[in-house]
């Protein structure tokens, strides 16, 4: 498997990833999917022979960068891609320059997944499309 990491201005390809794996398979709405913030992101996209196989978002607002949106089809979990996923977009948003703390939404299933990456969770958990969460954060 030769994935590789991409920036992309291909919305439809991460909408596609987006439809497959948080609405098809995690129940969550088109109207909690798709927000305006899309328009303003930059968008991560992973790619195995061509093949859209994952993503992420990555939004700025000063100082504080956050990432989401991050998915990884059905075949490609466990491979070690989801995480590859946030250290590319760490590295992406350490690059821009001026970003202090990366935070993210985090369900509370993948807390553990998050917390191997360098965030700490913080604050309560939450209802977020129906699914607990609790957000994180990380020093860049």
């Amino acid at each position: 498997m030769s994935i590789e990491i991409v920036e992309t201005r291909d919305i439809a390809a991460c909408h596609s990833l987006r439809r497959t794996v948080f609405m098809a398979e995690q129940g969550i709405s088109e109207a909690d999917e798709f927000d305006d913030l899309d328009g303003s992101a930059v968008h991560l996209l992973a790619l195995d022979a061509g093949r859209a196989v994952g993503t992420a978002r990555l939004l700025t607002e000063g100082a504080t960068a956050k990432i989401g949106r991050v998915c990884v089809l059905k075949d490609y979990r466990g491979t070690g891609l989801g995480a590859a996923l946030i250290r590319a977009g760490i590295e992406h948003l350490r690059a821009m320059g001026g970003i202090g703390t990366v935070k993210l939404g985090a369900q509370v299933h993948a807390l553990g997944f998050y917390e191997k990456l360098g965030f700490t969770a913080y604050g309560p958990v939450y209802d977020d499309a129906g699914i607990p969460h609790r957000d994180m954060a990380r020093a860049l």
